[in-house]
């Protein structure tokens, strides 16, 4: 099936465009492509395109894969062209808008950072897994958007329309909102650690397991609004917010008079209303590509998997199809639980797991080159065999971690937690470990040259003779003596 080279349709709820695989591109299409006649590449369908192509035969039955690649690559994630104009101009933008109300905006996956998008028309767009951190975004109208998964790290939305705004897995921390509108907006499970939302409009908001940890609520309005098992409530400020029977509080119960003056809140008795519902966006699916896929290719994550972040699910998924090839570049993971997730050999080169829970995680053989491990938690996480190359694990926890034999040449560990880490046989070139907390880690023919141990903590780490010094020579007894590390020569 063309569904193991592409993957499309929605996962928990959420539309996503699909994409063709890196080695699709280079083990297929190209070779497809090279075999064209100069100027007849199959950007568009047509009969004088198929007939008067020149390719062996052996190539021809992939042509309607390689076609129908070539022509819908455009919708694996933003549109182009809408994306160009954005950044151009926000006034001609909105004139687009206005000129072209029903026309579908896709900026999915858009690297929208610290962009000046103030006062724009982003109503209904889909803006899910956007880069959209440090973004102006004050005042913009953000109504229906699909936010889901999107980094507004530090963004300001201050009095910014965000009304019906699905915005699932959003990551807000320290994000500007004062005044904003976020009536009947979906926040479940986003982070919104140090969001400014004082005076914010959330009447029936859903912000079910939304991190709220020192967020700014002061005079919100959260009548209605559904805060089941949200995190660190206590820890948020909730000065002169508007409150109701028809809120539902992290326990499940409704607040209440008593509640709202613990927390120096303003109750008030409304109607009762059931609980709001939400649903998802609903973007169209690209058009069906051919059917057929020869024998032998590469088996990638089947359409409308589990997202890793369902972690009991994607690990089923996993552990009912052992050979399937994950291929994920560029994921933006930060911030997840992904507790004992499965990502074994999985391809997820250049994403994001800053700050994310993986504890216990199986990331054996995974290709995690250029990988933002920043404050992760990786208590025992498997990383054995892992290409590692120029990760970042500024500050990580990785107690008891296993990262034997791993590539971590040019790495970076400032300041982590390695205690008790096996890093036997790791290859630890260039990499920093500036501060680096390595007390009884495992370096047993770890190969050291040219790495950054200043400040580094080696008390009761074991060496080997296999060992490779900063220096480039063995290690010795001595060297470990004076390190307060233990020589061992088993």
């Amino acid at each position: 099936m063309i569904s193991n080279f592409l993957f499309f349709g929605k996962r928990r709820g959420i539309p996503f465009r699909f994409q063709w695989y890196p080695s699709f591109r280079r083990k297929v299409l190209s070779p497809l492509l090279r075999n064209f006649p100069e100027g007849r590449h199959p950007t568009l369908p047509s009969t004088e395109r198929h007939t008067n192509m020149n390719m062996p035969k052996h190539l021809r039955p992939l042509l309607p894969i390689a076609l129908s690649a070539a022509l819908f690559s455009t919708a694996r994630a933003f549109d182009r062209d809408q994306l160009n104009l954005l950044q151009k101009s926000v006034a001609e933008w909105n004139a687009m808008r206005a000129a072209r109300p029903d026309r579908k905006i896709d900026l999915s996956k858009a690297n929208l950072e610290n962009a000046r998008l103030e006062n724009a028309d982003l109503s209904g767009a889909n803006l899910s897994k956007a880069e959209l951190s440090g973004a102006n975004l004050n005042h913009s109208s953000l109504s229906r958007a699909n936010l889901s998964m999107a980094y507004l790290k530090k963004a300001n939305m201050k009095g910014a329309d965000l009304t019906n705004a699905w915005m699932k897995d959003a990551v807000m921390n320290g994000a500007f909102m004062e005044e904003a509108r976020l009536a009947g907006a979906n926040l479940a499970w986003a982070n919104l650690r140090w969001a400014k939302l004082a005076g914010a409009d959330l009447r029936k908001a859903n912000m079910e397991e939304a991190n709220l940890f020192e967020a700014d609520l002061e005079r919100t309005d959260i009548r209605g609004a559904l805060l089941t098992r949200s995190r660190f409530l206590e820890l948020a400020s909730l000065k002169d917010a508007r409150v109701s029977n028809n809120t539902i509080l992290p326990s499940g119960q409704a607040a209440d008079g008593s509640w709202a003056g613990r927390h120096d809140a303003r109750f008030s008795r409304e109607a009762d209303a059931p609980p709001p519902v939400f649903v998802p966006p609903v973007e169209p699916a690209p058009a069906s590509p051919a059917k057929e896929l020869p024998a032998g290719k590469l088996h990638t994550q089947p359409a409308n998997g589990p997202e890793i972040k369902e972690v009991k699910a994607w690990n089923t998924m996993r552990s009912s199809n052992p050979e399937m090839k994950i291929e994920l570049k560029e994921e933006k993971l930060g911030d997840t639980d992904l507790r004992e997730v499965d990502l074994r050999k999985a391809t997820l080169s250049g994403s994001d797991f800053s700050g994310s829970n993986l504890n216990g995680a199986n990331l054996e053989g995974a290709m995690l080159n250029g990988v933002n491990f920043h404050k992760a938690d990786m208590v025992r996480a498997n990383l054995k065999g892992a290409e590692l190359a120029g990760a970042n694990f500024d500050r990580a926890y990785l107690e008891g971690a296993q990262l034997a034999n791993a590539n971590l040449a040019g790495a970076l560990f400032f300041g982590a937690v390695l205690h008790g880490a096996n890093l036997d046989g790791a290859n630890l070139s260039k990499a920093s470990l500036f501060d680096a907390n390595l007390d009884h880690a495992s370096l047993k023919g770890a190969n050291l040259t040219g790495a950054t141990l200043t400040g580094a903590n080696l008390n009761g780490a074991v060496l080997s003779p296999e060992t490779i010094l900063p220096s480039g020579e063995k290690a010795t007894r001595g060297w470990a003596s004076r390190h307060d590390a233990i020589f061992s020569d088993r």
